[in-house]
């Protein structure tokens, strides 16, 4: 099939390119009824724009990259779909990459971004989290960044987060309300913010009910890493009465292997979860688990990607607190 160009339409009514071009872009030096027939004819004819020719004329790709650490469960794809829906309306493709959690395919991902022209990037970070340099440079360039999730602070970008560390506060708080005096919390990457403030949302909670602080055990984000270390206090004798997981995926790895092991979930050791993933309410028993806003999350990371785009670089960065809800399941409640 023949593409119809502009020279087509122009030929067909006999009038200039020029004249076709200011009917196109709605040009006030022309006369309402030629712009009229001039725009039915290129209708009829089957005529489209050229999506590269008009890039290059206002000099944006209209392409935004989002760069996620995985796909295998679904806070990430939620988010994106989140701002996909805000992109979308404004015109904006959207480029989807995933790390899976190395920092070497992160920034592969980033030149990759980058050699496709986007306007701007949307990033969680990788467990790894060894790129940091390279953002700051990006950031020095004026290239529109927005980090949501997993970030860190020292990053001068504007930044979409949980609250972190009054859910995990909350989620503790939960577990010392029900009698546990010996919880272990399965930590995230350290060098991660949220990891952190769930980690001393997590000692808050200790503190404000005088209980003495509980073991804080290094953990992925992994069923196989919740695995590993339940393994590890089952061999060596030191199981809690309940454990809250700083995502929900090591979580169920450990309630799995516990389970194997003979062990009563929540008769003898409870647990809770962060993130609601989709397994939550399927597993057997139920996972309490906190629930993040991922739609807003993926929106409000796009609202401020499109508003440091068309503000050319004069922004002031920003980071936006979104707030939750604990989702209590058998999984935590003692009977």
């Amino acid at each position: 099939m023949k593409h119809i160009t502009i020279k087509d339409v122009a030929k067909k009514l006999n009038v200039s390119v020029s004249t076709v071009s200011r009917a196109f872009n709605d040009k006030y030096d022309i006369r309402t009824e030629t712009k009229e027939l001039i725009l039915k004819t290129a209708k009829e004819m089957g005529y489209r724009p050229n999506p590269i020719a008009r890039k290059l004329i206002q000099q944006r790709s209209l392409n935004i990259g989002i760069i996620v650490p995985e796909f295998v469960n679904s806070f990430f794809p939620q988010v994106i779909i989140g701002a996909q829906e805000i992109l979308l309306a404004k015109g904006y493709q959207v480029l989807i990459m995933q790390s899976n959690e190395s920092s070497e395919t992160e920034i592969k991902n980033v030149e990759t971004m980058l050699d496709n022209m986007v306007d701007g990037l949307i990033v969680s970070l990788t467990c790894e989290n060894e790129n940091i340099e390279k953002y700051k440079e990006l950031i020095a360039s004026n290239m529109p960044i927005v980090f949501f999730n997993r970030v860190v602070d020292d990053l001068p970008a504007s930044k979409v987060v949980f609250d972190d560390y009054k859910w995990a506060f909350f989620a503790t708080e939960h577990l010392l309300v029900q009698g546990h005096k010996d919880i272990v919390h399965l930590a995230g990457p350290k060098n991660l913010t949220l990891s952190k403030n769930r980690a001393q949302g997590f000692d808050a909670a200790h503190r404000k009910h005088k209980v003495p602080l509980g073991r804080k055990i290094s953990c992925g984000f992994s069923m196989e890493e919740g695995a590993r270390v339940a393994l590890e206090l089952i061999e060596k004798k030191e199981v809690p009465t309940a454990i809250f997981a700083a995502s929900d995926p090591s979580a169920i790895g450990a309630m799995k292997v516990f389970k194997d092991h003979g062990y009563n979930i929540p008769k003898d050791i409870a647990f809770v979860g962060f993130t609601e993933s989709r397994l939550a309410e399927h597993i057997a028993p139920p996972l309490t688990s906190v629930s993040q806003p991922t739609n807003d999350i993926g929106q409000t990371a796009a609202k401020l990607l499109l508003e440091q785009i068309e503000t050319k670089g004069l922004f002031v960065p920003q980071t936006i607190v979104l707030n939750g809800r604990l989702n209590v399941r058998e999984s935590s409640i003692k009977i």
